[in-house]
């Protein structure tokens, strides 16, 4: 028989093992030093997931990644060193424009050359940014001919978008589209063309085939958080926003366009965050920027910035006076401000009453009106196919259901005076749960029956006889809806 092993008689001392982000960082390194990138990209990557602060954590991964050839996600990271982490850490202007040049972006590798001789004109990589911006001249040739038709087209497509005459911009960048289908600019604003011209569904297709094509474009991503804001969606605005803040951009126009972006939808710290960024490094921008500049400051806090800016604002644009972030809100008309009380109603038809009177106003033909309304609306879904269908003239699925209710409430109101208050009636019978499954086709016999109920319950005296006289059909059809009322109603 074996020996057997004794039972030590002292106690065993356990030694806490830490894997801490230094000692992943030495295994990358050391990983790195032997060739093997792959290893070293998933040690360093755990390095900087526990140490999310440590500058020389993150620009090892960049370096890495870029000679894997992942150039846009060590991009990434090189932003995010110089925006979040240490802006002295001029190398990292260098690397960019090594991985841009990779990527054919000559103009925007040259930016950064030059940012870095800027910062660093004796530095350890000056030669080596002089000798590449030699190499970026002779890549880059001058724009050709059909080059400068092309932008010509694009800028007169964004001043008929900018002038909100959206028939003829969707004309233009058709046309645009057509002639260069990867033009992706052109894309997304056709997308903003047809959702201010009220066709939801079109603009909707429009983001999902470019975001089909080219996953990831950051001018979608926004155009869809903007579009999902107008129409209430908070869910998808929370998805979108959450997504979108998790980039770092390093083209100066998509960090305009991310901050301009979190303005309008009222994320201000999230706009700040980009727009002083652009402020504070020189950026010249335009009217639009020092807008959302001056709204993003006011909102979180920076009142001094935010009047400076407006000033610059306002010398470029007189007309924006008065429009100061803080300045009184603008009374609205009388009727308008009654269908705002009606939204913050507590019923759901006083909600619908609002929206549907607001769509057959003549403040309704104001795009911007329309869809600031829209944001007045709670988070409700059963509004939703009466929001496309009232507003965005949508008539498929449940919006072509909504229409028909909204087509019956058009006849009923056109034959009377108390237009809310039968409003209001008509939407509690539409949307009472009874009704699910009710076509509401004949609106002239929905709309005598609807009258009929109501004025009975006023105490007044009308017949059906009266009704049917009143909206053009026979005393026999009013009978059976009244009836129809009368079962929903109860």
């Amino acid at each position: 028989m074996g020996k057997q092993l004794k039972r030590s008689s002292r106690k065993a001392m356990i030694v806490p093992f830490i894997q801490s982000a230094d000692y992943f960082f030495k295994k990358g390194m050391k990983a790195y030093e032997r060739g093997d990138l792959h290893k070293a990209r998933k040690y360093l990557e755990r390095a900087v997931r526990l140490d999310e602060r440590d500058a020389s954590f993150a620009l090892q991964l960049a370096l890495v990644l870029s000679e894997l050839g992942e150039y846009q996600f060590s991009n990434q990271w090189l932003i995010k060193i110089l925006h979040d982490l240490d802006e002295t850490m001029y190398d990292c202007f260098y690397f960019l424009a090594n991985n841009l040049a990779c990527l054919g972006l000559f103009r925007e590798a040259a930016k950064y050359a030059e940012q870095y001789l800027t910062y660093e004109p004796d530095g350890e990589f000056a030669d080596d940014a002089a000798d590449l911006l030699e190499l970026l001249k002779l890549d880059r040739h001058d724009v050709s001919e059909e080059q400068e038709q092309l932008i010509t087209m694009q800028e007169r497509a964004q001043h008929l978008l900018e002038q909100e005459q959206f028939a003829e911009a969707i004309e233009a960048l058709e046309a645009i589209v057509s002639r260069y289908p990867e033009f992706w600019s052109a894309h997304n604003n056709l997308a903003l063309a047809y959702f201010y011209s009220g066709d939801v569904e079109k603009a909707k297709q429009k983001l999902l085939d470019v975001l089909r094509r080219d996953p990831g474009n950051l001018h979608a991503l926004c155009n869809a958080l903007v579009f999902a804001y107008h129409l209430h969606d908070q869910e998808q605005v929370a998805a979108l926003c959450e997504m979108l803040a998790s980039l770092y951009p390093f083209f100066r126009e998509h960090q305009y366009k991310l901050g301009a972006t979190f303005a309008l939808v009222g994320r201000f710290d999230s706009a700040f965050r980009w727009l002083y960024r652009l402020y504070k490094n020189g950026f010249e921008g335009d009217g639009p920027f020092y807008y959302w500049l001056a709204y993003a400051a006011y909102h979180t806090g920076h009142e001094s910035l935010a009047r400076q800016v407006w000033e610059t604002l306002t010398a470029l644009h007189p007309e924006k006076r008065g429009e100061e972030p803080w300045a009184a809100p603008t009374l609205l008309d009388e009727a308008l401000l009654r269908i705002v009380q009606l939204f913050e109603g507590e019923e759901l038809a006083d909600r619908l009453s609002g929206l549907y009177l607001f769509s057959r106003s003549p403040q309704a033909e104001k795009t911007a009106l329309a869809l600031a309304v829209c944001r007045l609306l709670p988070a409700d879904p059963r509004l939703r196919p009466f929001i496309d269908s009232f507003l965005f003239g949508l008539d498929d699925g449940r919006s072509a259901w909504a229409a028909k209710i909204g087509r019956m409430i058009d006849v009923l109101l056109a034959n009377n005076e108390e237009k809310e208050a039968l409003c209001r009636f008509a939407f509690a019978v539409a949307v009472h749960p009874s009704a699910q499954g009710e076509p509401f086709a004949n609106g002239a016999a929905w709309a005598a029956a609807i009258e009929y109920v109501w004025r009975q319950q006023q105490g007044e005296h009308v017949t059906q006889k009266g009704m049917a006289a009143k909206y053009g059909v026979s005393a026999a059809t009013v009978q059976k809806y009244v009836q129809k009322v009368r079962r929903l109603w109860s």
